[in-house]
């Protein structure tokens, strides 16, 4: 085995810890991060502050000339926002990730005997409560613009929790770019290369029939429009079996491939 022999006692150490003490490990950087978003407010402001500015300019500039069948549009387009607001928020964990890289905090937790797991998960559960209160922030600004959830209470709360859980995936693959990376502008540039396709080419903010022909297979099966037609469902009524899964069978695919690269990536150093 290559290494000092304080690395070899670590890993050792790490190999063998309980599960009780990877939950452990887990909920402490879960607060570590939490902790650090509260210090920070200006940065929790200006992740509520876009999805907002999206919700307020396309229900603006662009409500009065898209046509929704059975549909006014901001109830058409609120499932879309939410599920681009935690899109979005994903990039923040690859962010967050690489400067973490960059300042060396990383390589303080590597030599300590905790969970090469905990570190990844405790920033992705993390964003996971951030993108809680943005899209709950998201439903009270859509009220005040007429939104409103014409499928009942128990659908809602169901709609809430999927784009949550595609919200966690997500971070997983984000995570994985972070790890990889290693650089906060770096990483910036490539989590938004990877979102503002699939966001606008899908059927998120406008009726697929309307895109060009070419594009309309890539909008119909592509996971944001299997999630965005699953908030729809779940939201305003209407059927949900194949949208939810097949949106579930993409964020169990992401999660299971990108944790995996992503704690691999770690453990690389």
């Amino acid at each position: 085995m290559n290494g000092s022999p304080d690395a070899v006692a670590s890993s050792t150490v790490m190999r063998r810890l309980p599960r009780t003490a990877i939950i452990a490990d887990t909920a402490v950087i879960t607060q570590r991060n939490l902790t650090r978003l509260l210090r920070t407010p200006q940065l929790l402001f200006f992740a509520t502050v876009q999805p907002v500015m999206f919700v307020v300019l396309f229900t603006s500039v662009f409500g009065g000339s898209i046509r929704v069948p059975g549909l006014n549009y901001i109830d058409y387009l609120l499932p879309g926002i939410f599920v681009q607001t935690v899109a979005f928020g994903g990039v923040n964990t690859a962010v967050g990730l690489a400067g973490d890289l960059a300042s060396g905090i990383i390589d303080r937790f590597r030599s300590l005997p905790m969970s090469r797991a905990a570190v990844l998960a405790g920033r992705t559960l993390a964003d996971g409560v951030r993108n809680l209160f943005v899209v709950g922030l998201m439903v009270g600004v859509g009220s005040l613009l007429g939104f409103r959830f014409h499928n009942g209470f128990v659908p809602a709360l169901a709609a809430v929790a999927l784009v949550l859980a595609f919200g966690f995936s997500l971070a997983w693959l984000f995570a994985f770019i972070g790890m990889s990376l290693r650089d906060t502008e770096t990483a910036q540039v490539a989590g938004l290369v990877v979102i503002f396709p699939l966001t606008f080419i899908s059927g998120a903010f406008t009726p697929i029939a309307q895109m060009k022909w070419w594009l309309r297979p890539v909008a119909r099966n592509q996971p944001f429009t299997f999630m965005v037609d699953a908030m729809r469902g779940l939201t305003q009524g209407g059927p949900v079996g194949h949208a939810v899964l097949m949106a579930t069978v993409w964020m169990v695919g992401m999660t299971v491939v990108f944790a995996a690269l992503a704690v691999h990536r770690y453990r690389q150093g």
